[in-house]
């Protein structure tokens, strides 16, 4: 089987590194890929987001199935193109990917279904309507953009003040371009999160095992909301009567209301839930793996990835096919100085070697690019905000934490910094204390 990849990121680098895996993988590309991904795919310059592109790239290689891993190419369609020319793919349609790709179109399909969300206190595309439905809500209050804003959509507002200057950014100021020309204003919900994602054909659905995020930028869960500084799976997370609950009062109503709509939902569907005192509810939808909790998912896989992927594009998908390794994984994500503000890129990293001489540890590369070494040879550095995922397994959390850290502790590259209470709050509720 020949593979192609879409996307240059860590998500992208675990899907490169578990399909590798497959005894039946002949040939696998990435496009763009990074510096890491390099190592274990041929990677082709591409701009992920050009589905133009990306179909003339396909035409050349001819790969046997496509697994697209952002969130942009499946906004705009790559599913369908590539469906409408018989190539397999692992993709939802453009049309699935509105719930990710607009947050009033996701909320209007909640409220259709009458499925448990929060509470919308309106939609604006004018300045004034905004300012002056400030008013009549309660804080801390959660406000939206409607588009793809490149993780820099959402927002808690704390007080009047934040909202103010987040609808003058958005809608006065345009800074956050298309994505940001309509606002969602939505009650607060409270709880623990957690991140349910499935694999679904069509008509079959499969889900993987249970993930939680850490969005934060800082210890403590303090500082600015981030695209994700580092996730964790166990079972303890989902225990049977919550996954039993989770099942039936939101995926099985969810897969019904797409199919009410017309919508054969093909590709991952992550769901973000918030666990709250009267039950789990739908925060927000994504049409594919979420980053970095696929890199925790994928670290627990004990089956053939690109066998499933090839099932599911031919709508054949076989739930019983995925097994899991028991225990835990983590994914502690490097981030260069100042993310998720203004940052550096070009910073020589050291320490990878080490780190990947850990047990348990592989460390997957998000944003750096390889160049010229001072002498001869080459160096990996730099290109982004978040730089590597340091992933690790384990017989439990503890054992999968100490290896994540114990891997961090070898790489360095200026500026680099990481959160240290990556899965603190589960070591909490087990009376543990953090790594």
């Amino acid at each position: 089987m020949k593979i192609l990849v879409v996307g240059g990121g860590g998500r992208e680098h675990a899907l490169v590194w578990r399909l590798k895996q497959s005894p039946s993988l002949e040939k696998i590309w990435c496009a763009p890929g990074n510096g890491g991904i390099a190592t274990e795919a041929e990677c082709v310059a591409m701009d992920a987001g050009n589905v133009a592109a990306l179909v003339e790239l396909a035409k050349k290689l001819q790969p046997d199935l496509t697994v697209v891993g952002p969130e942009l190419p499946l906004v705009k369609g790559i599913g369908d193109a590539f469906r409408a020319r018989n190539w397999a793919i692992v993709a939802p349609s453009a049309q699935a990917a509105q719930l990710e790709g607009s947050k009033i179109f996701s909320k209007e399909f909640l409220e259709r279904h009458n499925l448990p969300t929060a509470r919308r206190y309106g939609t604006y595309d004018q300045a004034s309507a905004a300012y002056a439905a400030l008013d009549g809500v309660s804080w801390p209050l959660v406000m939206k953009a409607d588009g793809l804003c490149a993780g820099k959509g959402v927002l808690l507002a704390k007080n009047k003040e934040e909202a103010r200057d987040f609808i003058e950014r958005a809608l006065e100021k345009n800074e956050l371009g298309p994505g940001g020309q309509r606002l969602l204003f939505e009650e607060t919900l409270e709880g623990e999160e957690l991140s349910f994602i499935l694999l679904s054909d069509g008509a079959t659905y499969a889900p993987l095992v249970p993930t939680r995020d850490h969005k934060r930028a800082f210890d403590g869960d303090q500082g600015p909301n981030t695209g994700g500084m580092g996730a964790y799976s166990t079972d303890d997370l989902l225990p049977p009567a919550l996954r039993e609950t989770i099942i039936d009062t939101i995926v099985e109503p969810v897969m019904h209301g797409l199919a009410a709509d017309g919508v054969r939902y093909q590709g991952f569907l992550y769901i973000g839930l918030m666990l709250t005192s009267a039950g789990p509810k739908i925060l927000e939808f994504n049409c594919r793996l979420g980053d970095p909790e696929a890199q925790a998912i994928l670290a627990r896989m004990d089956f053939d990835f690109a066998e499933v992927l090839a099932d599911v594009a031919a709508a054949r998908l076989d739930a019983a096919k995925l097994k899991w390794r028991p225990g835990a994984s983590v994914c502690l994500v490097l981030a260069s100085g100042g993310y998720p503000g203004k940052f550096l890129t070009g910073k020589r990293i050291e320490g990878l070697a080490d780190a990947g001489r850990i047990p348990e540890v592989k460390v997957l590369h998000a944003s750096t690019t390889r160049r010229a070494a001072p002498g001869s040879g080459v160096e990996l550095v730099t290109s982004g905000g978040r730089v590597l995922g340091v992933t690790a397994t384990g017989a439990s959390l503890d054992a999968a934490l100490a290896s994540a850290y114990r891997g961090a502790g070898e790489i360095h590259f200026e500026g680099m910094h990481y959160r240290r209470d990556i899965g603190g709050r589960a070591a909490a509720w087990h009376g543990r204390t953090a790594v």
